[in-house]
């Protein structure tokens, strides 16, 4: 550029503005040293700074947060349908757990009743119910081998439920007290009046016949077995009286009872051997 007067002027060097700035530059840094003099302007320019800094870093948190949220309530919701699906299975093995344990409480009931009525017992599983409408029979997994026996008793924890009719090598069939075939020599647990129940095709009735109106029995009286045959053990549960019938016109009370013995429950009964009578010793001759 050419002035009035004839001088011209030039912009700096690159060179020169670079030493000029390089040296303001280490002017500012040893002063800062020694005085420490920009502190407060870099407080001052952090404190401004700082609301840029956290909008520039809000959008990166704010996305961080929602991956997050989501794939937290993703992870969520995978382990609710996880457990969702082992909660039949759960719940199988639970119903499983308690059936074993009925099925052995069961088990010490039958035992404990097998040490008031006999010296020897075993436990039979059901196998077989017969399928006739008027018929109540069973099949036992025990025979001939474990030495069952035609007419031995058959109970459950509760009660007398019938006796062996027939006896395989493996498997025998029982005679429930309900069938139509059947009766058992009873007595009234009151008042020891001896009478027998009869089967009559009913699942869960029998009928006690052949008394008379002046008969001292009454509706909830307890029947157990009275001994009479040594067939079945004496004192054993057998029935209890539900209705009683005095019909003017006929000789004989109608009598109904309901067996004791769960007939229609559990899978295992119990087989037992009376005990025997003991044999009367000689006399011993006199001197």
């Amino acid at each position: 550029m050419m002035g009035t007067s004839g001088w011209s002027m030039h912009a700096p060097s690159m060179l020169t503005r670079l030493l000029v700035f390089v040296a303001l530059s280490v002017a500012l840094m040893i002063a800062d040293h020694r005085g420490q003099h920009l502190e407060r302007i870099r407080q001052g320019l952090s404190v401004l700074l700082s609301p840029i800094q956290y909008a520039a870093a809000l959008p990166g948190e704010l996305s961080g947060w929602t991956s997050g949220f989501f794939g937290g309530d993703r992870g969520l919701r995978e382990r609710y349908e996880r457990l969702n699906a082992e909660l039949p299975l759960l719940q199988a093995r639970l119903q499983k757990y308690e059936a074993l344990a009925a099925e052995n409480e069961h088990l010490r009931r039958l035992l404990g009743s097998a040490a008031r009525v006999a010296e020897r017992a075993v436990v039979a599983e059901l196998v077989e119910v017969s399928r006739e409408p008027f018929t109540r029979q069973i099949t036992v997994a025990k025979g001939r081998q474990d030495g069952l026996f035609v007419g031995q008793p058959v109970l459950d924890a509760h009660g007398i439920m019938g006796q062996v009719a027939e006896v395989g090598v493996l498997n025998s069939r029982a005679t429930l007290i309900t069938d139509p075939g059947h009766a058992i020599p009873v007595q009234v647990n009151r008042n020891g009046l001896r009478a027998i129940a009869f089967g009559v095709g009913h699942p869960d009735r029998v009928e006690v016949r052949h008394l008379t109106s002046s008969a001292d029995i009454r509706e909830g009286d307890l029947l157990i077995s009275s001994g009479i045959g040594s067939t079945f053990p004496f004192g054993y549960p057998v029935a209890e009286v539900t209705k009683i019938v005095n019909d003017p016109n006929e000789a004989f009370l109608e009598v109904s009872a309901r067996p004791v013995a769960q007939l229609g429950h559990n899978k295992e009964v119990l087989l037992i051997w009376p005990a025997e009578p003991a044999e009367p010793t000689a006399a011993a001759p006199r001197r």
